[in-house]
């Protein structure tokens, strides 16, 4: 029965309750109240009454305490109009016990705590006009982008390694000055970017000879060449920056992740606003300017009143995961040449345009990766979707074939997968138990399988359905990041994150990009090794 109805003082509580949209719960209609509630935890209930009716400070600090999922509070709502009444409780006396537990949880997100309440009551809006959308949207960026956490770079030539107090350490190729210890010289023993000492690092991004990192007050900081539109290779910015220095055309947006393309640079803002550089003299990201651009442009089109919570970048094109009030859903933007914007064409795109697979095959799309020529999506299922430019078996569906829509990697049905990345024709999958799985092109030995010379005289073999990386199975410690060099110019490398914090390294090493010296004649690791840094 309702919990506000008298009688016996039990709750019944209703199970099964299906998975509905935030906003499709049904606020009753509230019930007067004869005085304003104090958060506290003492009182005494009224025999008859449900027990904690009497003391709702007592649920709130349990629905608070205990981190519910949105899609819980919801139902909470759904199937008890005690949590559907307004709780009296500053600083909004009308909303719900739900809905407050959803801004408590909300305010104790560092982007989230510095927001005026002008700049919440936005991100209410954008986010559907709930609390509980607001929440759903900061944990969906925290989940995909290891926002606030520890993480790990493999760049082209170069790598980025972030502490999970917001250290920065960096190492590998400097050509250009992308390692922003002030000089030029390549250096493989992992370094701490001493300029930034007091700056609390949460997100990194590393392109060819730049690099960018977001602090956690929003403020962007980029080294390396001069140039946020730059071809991959062969170019030079205007002039080449060493140590990192804010970006002033961004001072006024509160960033939480960059992502550099080639010819084009994105980043987020806080509110789920995607802005983008250059790349855009044929109006191929929806406006118009050249590689000399410093300006940020907001991306036009389809999101630019849906809130954002994920950006990656590919060979010239942009995949954007967005967080609306139905559920979550992925836009793609820019070259489709081998079907890789997923739309089952391969045609370009200048404005955002809604990959409509993912509505087919029921599938909740949480994490997005976008490869050179290739991207990958994981959903809230676990299941895994690849898409684009099949060369070498990097789509995992045992061929080389490639698909123009997203298609699920059949190979991987008894792994619930729970985060993804790709690279040049390479895709690492790690499922929820930390179990890494790769394939793909097998050059440089950046699959981590080191099979050895095989029937062709190949010395790194290619894998074009998913296979267990075992050599990460040894190291007995659960893997929670892979990061692996996304460039068609560079040899690839791969970072393996554990959970305590350990960085493990493989594949190209010939700038120093793993972290670990190579010997004599070596330019390469075969078996991840463990990087000299703890980053937990």
């Amino acid at each position: 029965m309702d919990a506000t109805t008298s009688g016996t003082p039990t709750i019944q509580y209703h199970h099964n309750i299906p998975d509905q949209p935030i906003t499709a719960i049904v606020v009753a209609t509230p019930i007067p109240t004869c005085q304003r509630q104090q958060r506290h935890c003492f009182g005494d209930a009224s025999p008859g009454e449900f027990p904690l009716s009497a003391n709702p400070s007592i649920v709130l600090h349990v629905l608070t305490a205990c981190n519910l999922d949105p899609q819980d509070l919801a139902k909470l709502e759904a199937t008890c109009s005690f949590f559907r009444q307004p709780a009296n409780f500053a600083p909004d006396f009308e909303l719900s016990l739900s809905e407050i537990a959803a801004l408590d949880m909300c305010q104790k997100r560092a982007i989230f705590k510095p927001m005026s309440t002008e700049q919440r009551e936005d991100l209410k809006r954008r986010c559907g006009g709930s609390w509980k959308l607001v929440l759903r949207y900061l944990q969906a960026g925290e989940a995909c982008c290891r926002r606030e956490k520890s993480q790990a770079i493999a760049g082209p030539g170069h790598s980025i390694a972030v502490t999970s107090t917001g250290v920065v350490y960096s190492f590998g190729s400097n050509n250009s000055g992308q390692l922003g210890h002030g000089t030029t010289e390549e250096e493989w023993r992992p370094q701490p970017i001493r300029t930034l000492q007091g700056i609390r690092i949460i997100q990194a991004a590393a392109g060819a000879g730049r690099t960018m990192l977001i602090s956690d007050s929003g403020q962007v900081y980029a080294f390396g060449k001069d140039s946020f539109g730059e071809a991959e290779y062969g170019g030079q910015g205007s002039k080449m920056v060493t140590t990192p220095q804010l970006v002033e055309s961004l001072k006024n947006i509160f960033v939480v992740q960059a992502a550099i393309g080639n010819f084009f640079t994105a980043v987020l803002s806080r509110e789920g606003r995607v802005y983008t550089f250059s790349w855009g003299s044929d109006g191929r990201l929806g406006h118009h300017t050249d590689q000399s651009d410093v300006e940020p442009h907001p991306l036009l089109g389809a999101l630019e009143d849906i809130p954002v919570v994920q950006i990656a970048a590919g060979y010239c094109y942009l995949l954007c995961l967005a967080c609306q009030p139905s559920g979550m859903s992925v836009y793609s933007v820019g070259c489709g040449l081998g079907g890789k914007l997923g739309h089952g064409s391969r045609t370009d795109e200048k404005y955002p345009r809604l990959i409509e697979q993912f509505q087919l095959l029921n599938l909740q799309p949480v994490v997005v990766a976008a490869g050179a020529w290739h991207a990958a999506v994981v959903g809230r299922d676990g299941r895994v979707c690849t898409w684009g430019w099949g060369r070498y078996g990097c789509l995992g569906h045992g061929n080389e074939e490639c698909e123009s829509a997203p298609k699920v990697v059949e190979a991987l049905s008894n792994v619930k997968a729970v985060h993804v990345a790709t690279g040049d024709y390479t895709t690492f999958v790690v499922s929820d138990d930390g179990d890494v799985y790769s394939f793909g092109c097998g050059e440089s030995a950046s699959l981590g399988h080191n099979a050895g010379i095989d029937e062709q005289g190949n010395r790194h073999a290619n894998v074009l359905s998913p296979e267990l990386v075992t050599s990460l199975k040894q190291i007995n410690e659960r893997v929670v990041q892979i990061s692996l060099t996304n460039s068609i110019y560079w040899n690839a490398h791969t970072f393996a994150l554990t959970e305590s914090g350990k960085l493990y390294a493989f594949g190209a090493g010939d700038k120093g990009q793993l972290g670990i010296e190579l010997v004599a004649n070596q330019t390469e690791r075969g078996n991840p090794e463990r990087v000299d840094i703890d980053l937990g």
